[in-house]
């Protein structure tokens, strides 16, 4: 039986009144949770990977970012960019636009929570 056809019974289960609201959400998650897990694109897994450097960064971050998710180093982002710029411009645009466009990578996480009393 396929997630869509066991999701589809157990909604049908709760809406006669079978299943409480807390035995569905437990249900349901144990359905998702159980499921194997999908194979992803890795291109598109990459795009969606792509955020600006906060570490690596001269100006916006984007030549680091580019540098971690592909695995080139950032001085070469640079020269790509920096030559893109010589001809013609584009890198100029490029650049703005994945600095507008790309995420900042999240701060790093210190342990230094508080506890609400």
């Amino acid at each position: 039986m396929s997630i869509s056809e066991e999701l589809s019974r157990l909604s049908d289960l709760h809406q006669r009144g079978v299943l409480s609201d807390d035995e569905f959400v437990r249900a349901k998650a144990r359905v998702v949770n159980d499921a194997p897990p999908t194979r992803a694109n890795p291109a598109l897994a990459a795009v969606n990977g792509l955020q600006r450097s906060r570490s690596d960064r001269w100006l916006g971050g984007v030549c680091g970012g580019l540098g971690q998710i592909t695995g080139l180093a950032a001085w070469m982002w640079r020269v790509i960019f920096a030559l893109l710029v010589v001809c013609g411009g584009t890198g100029v645009l490029v650049y703005l636009l994945l600095w507008i466009f790309l995420p900042q990578e999240p701060a790093p996480f210190h342990g230094h929570q508080r506890h609400a009393a």
